[in-house]
């Protein structure tokens, strides 16, 4: 895909591997739109998008635990920005390690509405127009908690092995309809989700946001003829 005039989307772009993924799709001509909760972090990078050479560059408030936030953002997105022809589902938050009845009712079902059902709710919404640009990507980023299962993740881990699942299947569904469906799974990364759970984990040893930014952008400007449908990326 040549990115260079592209529209894309990006769920948790307004910090951590979201951000870099923004920021790396702007420098590559790209207009985007980045979706997140936190309205200053959302307006700071709408403005480094824009610095690195967008055309076109929104911070986009969106819950997505909440399907009518999705709903109202889908339709939004391309009075901002333009139609998509990237999808990048890349929120997700983490819950502590512990065994399941450690973890709180509030934090399961935020856990799966923000690492799975959501994520499924917007690419749902966006499909349609998707279909319709020619040449389209959904790039699910997803986590090595998506194909090994590791103690303490239960419920984590059940939204991981279902974006893979769901990766999976989409890509078979559309194989036809020229959205071509990638998964990355990759091992700790070196943000903040960890500490935002009250997790004390040894970040610096993880792999930095940026160069995870890179490979994304890889897997998406490859030629026609070669499209990367999984890659996973350890330590």
């Amino acid at each position: 895909m040549e990115l260079k005039g592209k529209t894309a989307v990006v769920t948790g772009g307004s910090d951590g591997i979201g951000r870099h993924i923004c920021l790396k799709l702007a420098a590559a001509g790209c207009g985007v739109a980045a979706l997140g909760r936190n309205t200053e972090r959302l307006e700071a990078v709408e403005a480094e998008m824009t610095a690195a050479g967008a055309p076109k560059a929104a911070g986009i408030v969106c819950d997505m635990t909440d399907p009518a936030a999705i709903a109202a953002v889908a339709t939004e997105i391309p009075q901002r920005v333009g139609a998509p022809d990237i999808l990048v589902n890349n929120a997700g938050i983490w819950h502590k390690t512990g065994p399941l009845d450690t973890i709180t009712e509030d934090m399961l079902e935020a856990t799966i509405r923000t690492n799975l059902t959501g994520t499924i709710q917007l690419t749902r919404a966006l499909l349609p127009g998707l279909r319709t640009r020619g040449e389209a990507a959904v790039l699910n980023v997803i986590s090595k908690s998506g194909v090994v299962a590791q103690a303490g993740q239960s419920v984590y881990t059940a939204t991981k092995y279902g974006m893979r699942g769901f990766t999976d299947v989409l890509k078979t569904d559309e194989a036809e309809t020229g959205v071509r469906v990638a998964g990355l799974y990759q091992s700790g990364t070196n943000t903040g989700m960890f500490a935002k759970a009250g997790e004390d984990v040894p970040n610096h040893i993880f792999t930095e946001p940026d160069d995870l930014a890179d490979v994304v952008v890889f897997m998406l400007s490859r030629p026609a003829k070669l499209w990367m449908h999984e890659v996973r990326v350890e330590l």
